[in-house]
């Protein structure tokens, strides 16, 4: 069932797009960028609503009334958001790149995931901690096994 290989990102039902994500948290990390050189830093501080331990979001279906901010990745805004880390499912698809080894759709688990590194469990704080989130400053994200 590697519906990821047969359908394209817009032909995926709405169970097959939210199948994609490995659920590693990257993308709920707060991210800064260099004013002068337009660089893209991460940082290990989190959403508010993402559980630190688990990596997944605690108000998943009702985030945006909780963090109207937060971004929803979609076809429509894939190519834009180059913010993603490479190790997305949806970034990779979206880059004619296959899924990573790892990822749970083909290892058949999060573990793979954890074990590769790729997971911001037990790595990260919640952002209502953070005093100078320049001081949270982080290179782990970038990570791209596989």
């Amino acid at each position: 069932m590697s519906f990821w290989k047969q359908k394209t990102l817009a032909e995926m039902s709405t169970e097959e797009w939210e199948m994609l994500c490995d659920g590693c948290g990257k993308c709920c990390l707060n991210k800064l960028i260099d004013d002068e050189t337009d660089e893209l830093y991460y940082t290990n501080a989190a959403c508010l609503l993402l559980d630190c331990q688990t990596g997944q979001c605690k108000h998943y279906s009702d985030r945006f009334k909780h963090v109207p901010q937060c971004t929803e990745i979609t076809v429509d805004n894939i190519a834009e958001l180059d913010w993603l880390p490479d190790s997305c499912a949806y970034r990779r698809l979206h880059l004619g790149r296959e899924l990573p080894s790892w990822h749970p759709l083909i290892a058949g688990s999060k573990v793979a995931m954890r074990n590769n590194g790729m997971s911001v469990c037990g790595k990260v704080v919640c952002e209502t901690q953070v005093k100078d989130i320049e001081d949270h400053i982080v290179l782990w994200p970038l990570k791209d096994m596989d």
